[in-house]
């Protein structure tokens, strides 16, 4: 078994920090980790050349904006295809814009989707004629999401200290 190098150990830590907060800016990230500020931009200039760094987002609290827009997880159960299994299907409907995200499960369905609209009825004019409508989908379950507590590791709504009520004979 290859051991793995000062290196390969620091640059799995500057993943994890930079997936908890992608904020960070070189210089916090080299005192964290005990390097020098080129050598962390080189290593993420070199994370997302080799595609291992997709992108960067923001966790936005949905309270505080003015949208309307209805989020729903579907469960899909699917026919896999010959010779392609549930890659195929699942690349096509990842291609989506309304999806946000895609995942092959173990369990009672084969793909998670989680996708975004406008209101109600656009969701349901997602599933009804763009995602039911595949050739290999055999059935899906939407969910909508009404409120979210904790959304990529972030508390969404800070709690207020928890007072407790005085207790009397």
């Amino acid at each position: 078994m290859q051991q793995s190098s000062r290196s390969d150990i620091e640059m799995d830590e500057l993943l994890k920090l930079l997936r908890k907060d992608a904020s960070l800016k070189p210089v916090q990230l080299a005192g964290m980790l005990n390097s020098s500020e080129e050598e962390i931009s080189k290593r993420i200039a070199d994370f997302e050349t080799d595609g291992t760094i997709l992108a960067y987002h923001a966790i936005l609290n949905e309270s505080k904006i003015d949208s309307d827009s209805v989020r729903a997880v579907i469960e899909v159960k699917l026919t896999p295809e010959r010779g392609g299994g549930f890659d195929r299907l699942a690349g096509r409907i990842a291609k989506y814009s309304e999806v946000s995200a895609c995942y092959l499960m173990s369990g009672a369905y084969d793909l998670l989707v989680v996708i975004e609209g406008d209101n109600l009825q656009n969701v349901a004019r997602f599933v009804a004629e763009k995602l039911a409508t595949i050739e290999g989908v055999v059935s899906t379950s939407t969910h909508f999401m009404l409120k979210a507590y904790k959304q990529q590791g972030v508390l969404m709504h800070h709690e207020e200290t928890e007072e407790r009520l005085a207790v009397t004979p």
